[in-house]
């Protein structure tokens, strides 16, 4: 799972890119409101954690504009500000949850479990699209039509759940480098291209209708005919 941390507080911020980083999410980091924005406008992140008091923009604005441009990903605002009138802002501008400051750590995980668990879109903890079904659990994944399944190492299960999420969307080269391999990564284009013809093989050994198609010039989309 991958998570955006936009808080200005440095040594905040440096313990809690630590607790989750442990928890074995991956983190990156934003310190003011416009650069956060413009992180969360990716789209590539499965949950924003927000602080309310930035520099730049404050966190009520960022999660407005946030839902203005269409992005879902689950808010957790997390804020000194503790007055009732502050919470229903933040709940009314798109956050999904509020946690005040102080928190204990075990409160912050349990929260962004839950938030987890509302990007899964069905309720026995799987994805579906077309004729195939990924099994969290077991990063697996199945064929529905003929209950055939194969095993998918960790990059093409991350790049199926991503298609899946943005189902009807073209993804770009980028956008996936990114989502996968992360900001940080070196992982070049040729990454990309290697594991969608892995990921296009297990398509293909499980029976699935469903494949990835190379929209020329921009990138991949995932598409299911003949169902």
């Amino acid at each position: 799972m991958k998570i955006l941390l936009v808080e200005d507080e440095k040594r905040m911020a440096q313990a809690l890119c630590q607790i989750l980083r442990l928890e074995k999410y991956e983190v990156d980091h934003c310190a003011d409101g416009l650069s956060g924005l413009e992180a969360i406008e990716t789209d590539i992140y499965d949950i924003i954690i927000l602080d309310v008091m930035l520099p730049g923009m404050n966190g009520f604005d960022i999660a407005g504009k946030t839902r203005q441009k269409g992005i879902r990903t689950p808010i957790l605002m997390l804020t000194a500000k503790c007055e009732l009138d502050d919470k229903v802002i933040g709940l009314d501008s798109g956050a999904d949850d509020y946690l005040t400051k102080p928190f204990m750590t075990k409160e912050l995980l349990a929260r962004i479990r839950a938030l987890g668990r509302r990007t899964i879109n069905s309720s026995d903890g799987t994805l579906t699209f077309g004729d195939i079904k990924l099994d969290a659990g077991l990063a697996t994944l199945i064929c529905t039509t003929n209950e055939q399944r194969v095993r998918l190492s960790e990059k093409e299960y991350k790049i199926l759940e991503y298609m899946i999420s943005n189902q009807g969307q073209i993804l770009t080269r980028e956008q996936l480098a990114v989502k996968i391999w992360g900001f940080e990564s070196e992982a070049e284009y040729n990454n990309v291209e290697v594991y969608m013809s892995f990921t296009r093989k297990k398509l293909a050994f499980v029976g699935a209708k469903t494949v990835i198609k190379a929209v020329r010039g921009i990138g991949y989309e995932l598409r299911c005919e003949d169902v």
